[in-house]
């Protein structure tokens, strides 16, 4: 069973109006700053590190600023289950949660903000520069999103990972979909966070590498073409981390729901593993253009789980529902391995019946509405059920001891 762990952006919002604070440098005041990705950035604790003290207040606490000081990102240890994992989610979201309160705010785990405001980058010499080559992506980049890190044995494994499971990633979009308002208005879009950031020069998906050295000359041929800044901007769907021995996979929303964010970390590992296996029985990668998996993107953003996605074995349209079960499908025999099916199929019926992130904030907005006196009340009332929901059983978990020494390697 191979690690994993997540990363997950959250909102700073003011508790009554719903506006996105910008607060992450008084949340992490006496704390480092640092750049998403630069080579300066806290890394997550090293289990093979034997100076690692787990109980100090820097990297352990697993809190990082992003681009947007309304912005904050939690980190979790590696875990081997579901259990670990979500409790670690929460225990992220209730020391997030309480850094904020010390200022009258809150934390909403919400990839965009439902309420229009003017946003603040980060005092970071990197985003100042990105702000002055980017200028208005990166002026309106307020998008949270979430970052599953699955272990791998080496680069070849990671990359050959990378090209067998592209063609499945916009599924996980779909799950995941936590983004129907952009400044102050309904989109149309389930995510609409995935359009937003799909303004990044490298983001979305990525071709089939075949090799390591393939992968690698690809980054060095963006790097070269003077466009990006450095390679923390290779913003593939899914890439090789430059700072752990992981896959990290990047298409979904954060989630309002700290259950289907464990879920899709599940599921990816699943993937990871599943992907694999194929590579190690001589399994080629299913040769789908490029084009078409922005197809499938597009349309999961645009769709959720309220319509068709394109079935990612022969990318023509299909119902919602039979999609994510197929891809559920696909890595059961992974999952009952790990005696995570019944866990896989519970929690994904869970969002199809429940409804995705998305489709709760457009059910909030519509209950605000009929209670509030103008449309701005009503998109405060969907950040403050959006709170509520983002801390639900996070908010009673204390601090914790040091974390147990997970080793990184794939158990037998």
């Amino acid at each position: 069973m191979r690690t994993f762990g997540v990363e997950e952006e959250l909102l700073i919002v003011d508790p009554v109006t719903g506006e996105p604070l910008a607060l992450a440098d008084a949340l992490l005041t006496g704390r480092k700053l640092a750049a998403d990705d630069s080579p300066d950035k806290p890394r997550l604790p090293d289990p093979h590190d034997a100076t690692n003290d787990s109980t100090n207040d820097g990297d352990a606490t697993g809190l990082t600023a992003e681009l947007k000081l309304e912005q904050i990102e939690t980190q979790t240890r590696p875990c081997l289950d579901y259990a670990e994992l979500l409790h670690q989610i929460r225990e992220g979201r209730g020391l997030a949660d309480r850094a904020a309160k010390k200022h009258s705010a809150r934390v909403a785990a919400l990839a965009t903000s439902p309420i229009a405001s003017t946003t603040h980058t980060t005092p970071n010499p990197r985003y100042a520069t990105m702000q002055e080559r980017f200028g208005l992506t990166v002026h309106e980049q307020l998008t949270c999103g979430f970052h599953v890190h699955t272990f791998i044995e080496s680069p070849e494994e990671g990359v050959a990972v990378l090209d067998r499971i592209r063609d499945k990633l916009a599924v996980l979009t779909a799950l995941s979909a936590n983004s129907p308002f952009w400044n102050g208005v309904e989109t149309g879009f389930e995510s609409y966070r995935t359009q937003a950031w799909n303004r990044w020069p490298t983001s979305g998906p990525s071709q089939i590498f075949g090799t390591h050295s393939m992968y690698r000359r690809v980054v060095t041929r963006l790097l070269d073409s003077g466009v990006l800044l450095d390679e923390g901007m290779i913003y593939f769907d899914a890439r090789l981390s430059r700072n752990h021995p992981t896959v990290e996979v990047r298409v979904a929303d954060v989630c309002l729901e700290a259950e289907d964010a464990a879920l899709i970390a599940v599921l990816v590992r699943g993937l990871v593993e599943s992907a694999s296996r194929e590579w190690r029985a001589g399994v080629d990668p299913a040769p789908v253009p490029t084009v078409l998996l922005r197809m499938a993107a597009w349309q999961a953003s645009n769709c959720g789980l309220r319509g068709e996605l394109l079935d990612f074995g022969t990318f023509r349209p299909a119902p919602a529902e039979e999609v994510v079960e197929a891809l559920v499908d696909f890595v059961a025999p992974v999952l009952a391995e790990q005696d995570e099916l019944e866990l896989a199929r519970k929690g994904v019926r869970r969002i199809l019946d429940r409804g995705t992130g998305s489709e709760q904030q457009l059910r909030a907005m519509q209950d605000g509405l009929a209670g509030a006196a103008d449309a701005a009340a009503a998109l405060a009332a969907v950040v403050a059920h959006s709170v509520e929901v983002t801390m639900r059983r996070a908010e009673d978990i204390n601090a914790r001891g040091p974390a147990p020494v997970l080793l990184r390697v794939r158990q037998s």
